[in-house]
């Protein structure tokens, strides 16, 4: 586990950090150190999930795309003759299932990694804003890949990259910005608008207030027909702050609470 650690700080330039993720109570950040090694694997055989993500000052360097089969690997992160394209840091999740990095030798605006990332086929739920990806050397413990040992797979650590960095292209947006424009509390679709963003997160929905961010970014989800699993999914991961609501149970509560609010509205309008 230590040399999996080393590689990634090199790849990472030394700053990068993980975090220990309980989908019913939330995310909690930790140290990339090696002396935390212990804590997280004991949280891992726990049934929590171990992830990690460039530090926020480096972030605009580094794009994830996440949700890859093997044959879109070759189509969009090797040459020809099957070696890696610079940059690269993939980990296999899951059997035959992939995340891979990408370590740009310039400064990219989240606008333009949304751009590119739909170019490299990656999970249209997947956006790049405060993205986590899973740390290799850790198990994956979606329920869905438990094996009939009561087994879960290991993600592995593929392949990394850190002597050189990918050239990405410039691109500039034809909709970059919505200056001077009143947005209302979760905007809705509309009919025929040219590159209209499909990628959205909770920052998107910020209000000033937790809740307000929450409800908004809910109402955006429920508009765009998101299973309310992974609605609740989102409101746990990208919500930091949970300060005011300690304990899993009244977490859980105003979750559901949110969402069912949300879900009326819409079905009312």
């Amino acid at each position: 586990m230590q040399s999996i650690f080393q590689k990634l700080n090199r790849y990472f330039c030394t700053k990068w950090q993980l975090a220990v993720l309980d989908l019913k109570s939330g995310r909690w950040i930790i140290s990339s150190s090696n002396k935390n090694i212990p804590y997280l694997k004991a949280e891992n055989a726990n049934a929590r999930h171990i992830l990690l993500q460039p530090a926020l000052s480096i972030s605009p360097y580094y794009m994830m795309v996440d949700d890859l089969s093997i044959t879109t690997i070759h189509l969009h992160h090797k040459y020809s003759d099957g070696t890696w394209k610079p940059g690269r840091m993939a980990v296999e999740t899951s059997p035959e299932n992939y995340q891979v990095w990408i370590h740009s030798n310039r400064s990219l605006p989240i606008d333009e990694k949304r751009h590119w990332l739909k170019k490299l086929c990656n999970d249209p739920g997947a956006d790049p804003n405060n993205r986590w990806g899973r740390c290799p050397g850790f198990r994956n413990r979606k329920e869905k890949h438990r094996d009939s040992k009561n087994g879960y797979p290991m993600a592995k650590l593929i392949w990394i990259d850190w002597k050189y960095r990918a050239d990405i292209p410039q691109y500039k947006s034809c909709h970059t910005a919505r200056t001077n424009r009143i947005v209302p509390l979760s905007p809705q679709l509309l009919k025929g608008e040219v590159c209209l963003n499909k990628f959205i997160s909770r920052s998107d929905y910020e209000k000033g207030d937790e809740s307000k961010t929450d409800f908004s970014y809910a109402l955006a989800l429920v508009r765009r027909k998101y299973p309310q699993s992974n609605i609740r999914n989102r409101l746990l991961t990208e919500r930091t702050n949970w300060k005011n609501h300690n304990g899993i149970h009244k977490k859980d509560a105003y979750i559901t609470r949110t969402i069912e609010k949300a879900i009326a509205i819409v079905q009312n309008s």
